[in-house]
């Protein structure tokens, strides 16, 4: 399938940088940039959610403990999931009217008859756009779990769709809420670093025996069929907002991309499944670690890999380097004229928590202990909910407009298609079509 920036119809060129012509649609009739979009508030935030499997039991825990937060619609084509779902929501004060839905239509029927204000949508990769733009036209906001989109076609139409509604389409990154990403923002806000100049970003997790597991089939045909970074955003979204990417600063102009042979799957299906299993039965075709660079529009780099086959530590690097000074993660690492005593870097608990007191995100400080009682995964779910159900009832811009996790998701598809070319240069389209510099960057919530 040819992707929206081949379509010689109806195409909108537009100079940006020297050397360098964007092509990308022209905006349709009566759609509205939505940049710094602001809805109108709302007294209490009408949740439904879509896609009942692990992800959405993690959400679920959360929203128990989140004020002004309403469940009032849950959907899944398993009728034992959807059972499940209804019991964690349980009989509370922010689940009382609660209804379930199922079926081929049970999707539309819960927008129509549920009347939520946002749809969470936790369903598999694939459908992820599809059922964001449905949601928009049935006028709700659509909340969408990692990524927004898997193709340039899809991902465009997500974005036409939010223009045409004016409705908010967030893609859930909930890594951008992670007490030291969270750190790292205000650290780079306030100029610690200097000017930025590179950044690195990874999903490195051992996801072998959990790809194995039941219901791990729609994952796995992925691995089977595509070559390059399938899940670029938990890494590379903290880092684009440290980046200002896709707002006023810089954006996303091309990326290179190499993956390794694929080996590591098959010798572990080969060591520990039957000869009959689809792991030995099929021929993997992704590499088991990709590695990507982005170059920027201001010539800053990001390096981005993926790898969820090999025996490493769990890692997302979230390495932000400025001419003054570097923050990394995985362990906590600081260093910077001001910012340690002389030594090459500030780390371990104990040195960075003085740190910790001058610069932690006042979001956290808000939040953050609500955050680390209900979250088992370090309070980043907590933080990335209450967010939303604080900026939607205030009327304020969401952390991620649409653009932001159109842009993020690029990575993938273009990311496919210079490993299948060599590692050649692949543009990325410009999802606000030469507006991003209207937009202010993301700010530090007091």
């Amino acid at each position: 399938m040819k992707n929206s920036l081949d379509t010689a119809a109806n195409i909108h060129v537009q100079n940006t940088a020297p050397g360098r012509t964007d092509i990308a649609p022209a905006r349709p009739a009566g759609a509205v940039y939505l940049g710094g979009f602001r809805a109108a508030p709302l007294e209490t935030v009408r949740l439904a959610i879509v896609g009942l499997g692990e992800r959405c039991t993690v959400l679920l825990e959360q929203l128990k403990s989140i004020p002004h937060a309403e469940v009032v619609g849950l959907c899944d084509l398993s009728l034992p999931a959807l059972a499940a779902a209804a019991q964690e929501c349980g009989p509370r004060e922010n689940a009382s009217s609660l209804q379930l839905f199922s079926g081929p239509q049970g999707y539309e029927r819960m927008l129509d008859e549920a009347h939520p204000d946002a749809v969470v949508i936790c369903t598999t990769w694939a459908t992820h756009a599809a059922m964001a733009v449905t949601a928009m036209e049935h006028g709700v906001h659509a909340l969408v779990e990692v990524p927004l989109g898997l193709t340039l076609d899809e991902l465009w139409q997500v974005v036409d769709t939010a223009e045409r509604t004016q409705k908010h389409c967030m893609m859930l990154e909930n890594c951008c809420y992670g007490r030291d990403e969270l750190m790292f923002l205000n650290m780079v806000r306030q100029g610690l670093i200097g000017d930025l100049l590179h950044g690195e970003a990874a999903y490195i997790h051992d996801l072998r025996e959990r790809q194995l597991t039941a219901g791990s089939d729609w994952h796995f045909a992925h691995l089977a069929a595509r070559n390059g970074n399938l899940y670029p955003t938990h890494g590379l979204g903290p880092l684009a907002q440290y980046m200002n990417l896709a707002r006023t600063d810089d954006t996303f102009d091309r990326i290179v991309s190499f993956s390794s042979p694929a080996l590591g799957r098959a010798a572990h299906a080969e060591r520990n499944l039957p000869p009959d299993h689809p792991w030995n039965e099929t021929d993997i075709k992704c590499g088991d670690i990709n590695t990507s660079i982005i170059k920027t529009r201001l010539g800053r780099t990001i390096l981005v890999q993926w790898d969820e086959t090999s025996p490493r530590p769990y890692d997302r690097r979230n390495l932000i380097q400025g001419t003054e000074g570097t923050l990394a993660g995985f362990p906590t690492r600081i260093a910077g004229a001001g910012l340690n005593d002389g030594s090459e870097w500030v780390q371990g608990d104990e040195a960075i928590s003085p740190l910790r007191e001058r610069y932690e995100h006042p979001l956290w400080r808000r939040l953050g202990e609500a955050a680390e009682a209900t979250d088992s995964r370090g309070g980043m779910n907590y933080l990335l909910l209450a967010r939303i159900v604080e900026c939607l009832r205030a009327g304020e811009p969401l952390d991620q407009n649409v653009y932001e996790g159109a842009f993020w998701s690029a990575v993938a598809p273009l990311s496919e298609k210079s490993v299948n070319e060599g590692g050649m240069p692949q543009l990325f389209p410009d999802f606000t079509r030469g507006d991003w510099r209207r937009t202010a960057p993301l700010g530090v919530v007091e």
